[in-house]
């Protein structure tokens, strides 16, 4: 949140939050301790349950998605064989929630914002998974997290999938920030349209839980471009050298295991950057722009990419 408004003060040549603590650091604590002893009111004539229920499913449903992400070398919650595929499952539960909020709510601005939350999860998702498809045939045979991460440590930088699948790497791209709802791609919470969208009722808590599982998912989304596309914890020396040096001891684990959590964030600021420089340089899509750029041009590219991928595959055997 810090980063956002550092930022986007930035772009727009004023100045950002500096009050609250050095260079404004503490605004979003002052911010969620506001939220916190708010009253959380509950529309008359809603659904109760799905009120409530809505934005903690957006919540744990995003955490859960960090236990697969490998921030170091051997730094991971879970190695799973299916890691990445684990993600995309997950991932795919928000919009349900956010559903669930618009449908409890008993508001035709909230109705419509789950609405298309769905709508637009849906259409992003397929182009997605046939991008983390290609990656987990053709340059890693795994799908776990690690193991993809593994695969890009040989060469260095030279080594990362970006420069092998470029046009996945710019669909992925694009996918992600329509999964996270950013701009261009914030069509559930058009302020202009939907007031706030599936937010609309909420207050107190609750209405800082969307804010939350909307961080969170961007933040989860930049670690899996880094994780997929740009060598997760590698710099850009192959690593294959240094795992020997790095195993003597406990300390040379311990600075292995910094190095990579920092390479880590590093590479995951840079799409933070991106996506948050994206929100004041391009304007919102309609919705059926949105929609025939999911459908009709990032789905086909993202079925010729693998395509190509698996092809050359079976002509390598």
């Amino acid at each position: 949140v810090w980063l956002e408004r550092e930022i986007s003060a930035g772009l727009q040549q004023r100045i950002g939050p500096e009050y609250a603590g050095p260079l404004g650091v503490l605004q979003a604590l002052a911010d969620g301790t506001k939220l916190l002893f708010k009253e959380n009111l509950f529309p008359s004539r809603g659904d109760t349950r799905l009120f409530s229920i809505g934005p903690a499913i957006a919540v744990v449903s995003t955490l859960l998605s960090y236990s697969v992400i490998p921030f170091a070398y051997r730094f991971v919650l879970s190695d799973l064989s299916m890691g990445v595929f684990l993600w995309i499952a997950i991932s795919s539960i928000v919009p349900i929630g956010l559903l669930m909020s618009g449908y409890g709510s008993n508001n035709k601005y909230s109705f419509l914002g789950g609405l298309r939350a769905a709508a637009q999860s849906i259409s992003y998702e397929i182009p997605l998974t046939l991008c983390v498809l290609s990656i987990s045939l053709r340059l890693s045979n795994s799908s776990s997290t690690v193991d993809i991460v593994e695969a890009q440590s040989k060469y260095g930088f030279w080594g990362w999938n970006l420069w092998r699948q470029p046009i996945g790497f710019i669909i992925f791209l694009i996918s992600s920030l329509a999964e996270c709802e950013r701009l261009p791609f914030d069509l559930p919470e058009a302020e202009e349209e939907l007031v706030a969208g599936y937010q609309t009722e909420y207050s107190g808590i609750k209405f800082g839980l969307f804010y939350v599982a909307s961080y969170l998912n961007l933040l989860v989304s930049s670690l899996f471009v880094t994780v997929l596309y740009l060598g997760g914890w590698n710099i850009f020396i192959p690593y294959i050298f240094m795992t020997e040096f790095l195993e003597i001891n406990n300390v040379g684990r311990v600075f292995g295991i910094t190095i990579g959590i920092f390479s880590t964030l590093v590479k995951t600021y840079l799409f933070l950057f991106i996506s948050i420089t994206t929100r004041w340089t391009l304007p919102r899509l309609r919705m059926d722009q949105l929609l025939n750029l999911g459908w009709k041009f990032l789905l086909p590219i993202s079925l010729g990419n693998l395509l190509l991928t698996t092809s050359s595959q079976l002509l390598s055997l």
